[in-house]
C-alpha cells in the first residue's frame, strides 16, 4: 500500500491505482467528465480534473496519474480552481443551456460541477456557439442532441465495451465534432434495442432512447 496526502487527509491506496480514482473514493471531490472507472487509457479530454502534486511544475490531470509512490495531492489551489472554470466555461460555450426542459436537470453534471465551482451555468465569459443541428433522429433507437454533448466520450468507450466493436465513435473536427453513430457498418443492424449503456452513462442527457 502507499500512502498519499490529499488536502489534509491522509489515505492508503494500492499501487498502481488510478489518482483520480482514490480521491473520488475517498469523497474528495475533483471535477471531471471523461474518466469511467477501470479505464487503461483514460482521455484526458475534459481538462477538469487537474490538481497540483508536490514536485511537478504544473498542474496535472489526475485521471491520467497511476500511484507509484508516495505523494502530496493539494485539489484546491487557485490555480487548479482557475484551470476547471476556464475549462468549465469553455463547455457551457458550446451547450445549450435549457435546462428545465432536459432530462438530465438536477442530475446534471455540468449542473453539479457549476455549483461546486460557482460558475453562472449562462456565464458572460465567453460568447455562445451551438450547432445547427438541434437532434440527430437518424439511429432507429437513439436520439443525439449535439448542443447537449460535452464530448466527454463515455458512450464511445461503453459501446465499444459491452459490444465488443465500434458502434459510436467521434466525426468531424475541432468544434464541429460530433459522435456519430456509424462506425459499424450500414449493413450490419446494431443492437442498441437491448443496450443501452451509452444513454445510461451519459452525464448531460446528450443520448436518449427513442423508445
Amino acid at each position: 500500500m502507499i500512502t498519499l496526502r490529499i488536502d489534509d487527509q491522509k489515505i492508503e491506496v494500492a499501487e498502481g491505482t488510478n489518482l483520480l480514482h482514490a480521491c473520488l473514493a475517498n469523497d474528495i471531490y475533483i471535477p471531471n467528465l471523461c474518466y469511467i472507472e477501470g479505464m487503461k487509457h483514460p482521455p484526458v479530454s475534459c481538462r477538469l480534473c487537474f490538481v497540483e502534486i508536490e514536485g511537478r511544475d504544473h498542474p496535472v490531470s489526475s485521471c491520467s496519474v497511476w500511484v507509484g509512490e508516495a505523494l502530496v495531492v493539494h485539489t484546491d489551489t487557485p490555480t487548479v480552481r482557475q484551470l476547471q472554470k476556464t475549462a468549465l466555461q469553455l463547455l457551457l460555450s458550446v451547450h445549450d443551456v435549457d435546462c428545465k426542459n432536459c432530462p438530465a436537470n438536477r442530475n446534471c453534471a455540468l449542473q453539479e460541477m457549476a455549483k461546486f465551482l460557482k460558475v453562472a451555468l449562462k456565464s458572460k465569459s465567453f460568447g455562445r456557439l451551438l450547432k445547427e443541428t438541434r437532434i440527430d433522429e437518424r439511429h432507429p433507437f437513439l436520439e443525439y442532441y449535439p448542443n447537449r454533448c460535452v464530448l466527454c466520450g463515455k458512450c464511445v468507450y461503453v459501446c465499444r465495451q459491452h459490444q465488443n466493436r465500434v458502434g459510436l465513435t467521434f466525426a468531424k473536427r475541432g468544434i464541429d465534432t460530433v459522435v456519430s453513430f456509424y462506425g459499424r457498418p450500414h449493413t450490419e443492424p446494431p443492437p442498441c434495442d437491448s443496450c443501452q449503456a451509452c444513454v445510461e452513462v451519459c452525464p448531460v442527457a446528450a443520448l436518449l432512447a427513442k423508445y
